[in-house]
């Protein structure tokens, strides 16, 4: 869909929780929703959620609100959520384990070929049937098998070692769990999620409740 204005990363970071809610939803049998009941869901204000929505286009009726199977699956594309992604994950510890056991990424599209390690207890075993390969076979892995995202759970120490390895073989995506902040190429595109930060984000608001506002 081509835009002459750009879209802020905070709408974007917004509609995986639109999203979410709306799965919900239909689970329940509930096929249409307002923009008013939908902020009581998800916390946003309803002119947020109809400023949001319409970056993409209008989605919703006057007077009528939003079909929650059209909206749901008009999010999954724009999301990318329409197709399926090749990925491996780089560090086979209880982080990578972690990651590889959870069933909602291949139910959503993200489909894991194979955790990586160098430890050679590690090697050859297998995580709900996806199998832990020495890490210097990753390159060539990524390479036959069109793997587009990379995920990193290693220590922060082989972080930039992986990422490296994760440019010279063509990944489109890297999700960096590694506590490090990673030099990559321009185009290629990162997610952070770095959990000790996350939790001393919260330590901070548990002792200073009073002294922050919200955006």
């Amino acid at each position: 869909m081509d835009r002459e204005n750009k879209v802020s990363i905070t709408v974007i970071r917004r509609l995986p929780k639109y999203y979410r809610y709306l799965g919900d939803l239909l689970r329940k049998g509930i096929n249409r929703i307002s923009s008013q009941e939908l902020s009581k869901m998800t916390g946003f204000t309803a002119s947020q959620i109809r400023q949001d929505l319409n970056n993409f286009g209008g989605f919703g009726q006057q007077g009528y609100g939003y079909n929650v199977e059209e909206l749901y699956k008009q999010l999954g594309k724009i999301l990318g959520l329409d197709r399926g992604y090749n990925t491996v994950i780089a560090g086979a510890g209880n982080l990578g384990q972690a990651v590889a056991n959870y069933k909602g990424f291949q139910d959503a599209g993200f489909k894991i070929l194979a955790l990586f390690d160098k430890n050679p207890k590690l090697i050859g075993l297998k995580i709900r049937d996806i199998e832990i390969k020495d890490v210097d076979e990753l390159e060539d892995f990524i390479k036959k098998n069109n793997v587009e995202i990379g995920i990193i759970t290693t220590p922060k120490e082989s972080a930039q070692d992986v990422a490296d390895i994760y440019m010279r073989s063509g990944i489109k995506g890297i999700w960096n769990f590694a506590p490090a902040d990673l030099r990559v190429d321009e185009d290629l595109i990162i997610e952070n999620v770095h959990l000790n930060e996350s939790l001393f984000t919260l330590s901070y608001f548990l002792n200073n409740k009073s002294d922050y506002i919200e955006d």
